[in-house]
């Protein structure tokens, strides 16, 4: 099924900038973790670790998905399909793990802020490096499906070479 070109436009252009947007959320999430990480201001450091939990809920979570939905929906109204070249395959895998670890990590961004959000707590315990390294893990994944996405090399799986027409 191909899409008619004014419907495929607007959804590889929502793809795109949904994807840059999580890729440029990513980015401020990591800066904010560095923040909390390095800061000598209690203050800081506590607020760092509370705009982390909104932000992951709120922005982070919302363009993983809409960046999945939108790959996924373009690649079956294209011509590249979903599992007949493996650059497609490949990034459709790194979204996919990447959307489902970062859902399962929103309960410990919940625990980091309530920590960080009760004076009693002491700073040593609100410190937590966790988010700073999954977030820098996160940027280094998202910029290998960005390169997969701009250079398509070339490779097409066993699902597409079944799928090819015939030249008899």
């Amino acid at each position: 099924m191909t899409m008619r070109p004014w419907l495929r436009k607007l959804v590889v252009t929502s793809h795109v900038t949904t994807s840059v947007g999580w890729l440029g959320a990513v980015i401020m999430f990591l800066a904010l973790a560095v923040l909390a990480l390095t800061s000598s201001d209690p203050a800081t450091v506590r607020g760092a670790y509370i705009v982390l939990q909104p932000t992951g809920t709120y922005v982070l979570v919302p363009l993983a998905v809409l960046s999945l939905t939108t790959g996924v929906i373009s690649s079956l109204g294209t011509g590249w399909g979903l599992v007949q070249h493996y650059w497609v395959l490949i990034k459709l895998l790194i979204t996919a793990v990447s959307t489902a670890v970062l859902v399962l990590y929103l309960q410990t961004f919940r625990l980091v802020a309530e920590a960080a959000a009760n004076p009693a707590t002491p700073l040593s315990a609100v410190r937590n490096a966790s988010p700073a390294l999954h977030s820098a893990l996160a940027l280094i994944v998202l910029l290998a499906a960005t390169i997969l996405a701009i250079y398509k090399p070339k490779g097409i799986t066993g699902w597409g070479w079944r799928r090819r027409p015939t030249t008899s």
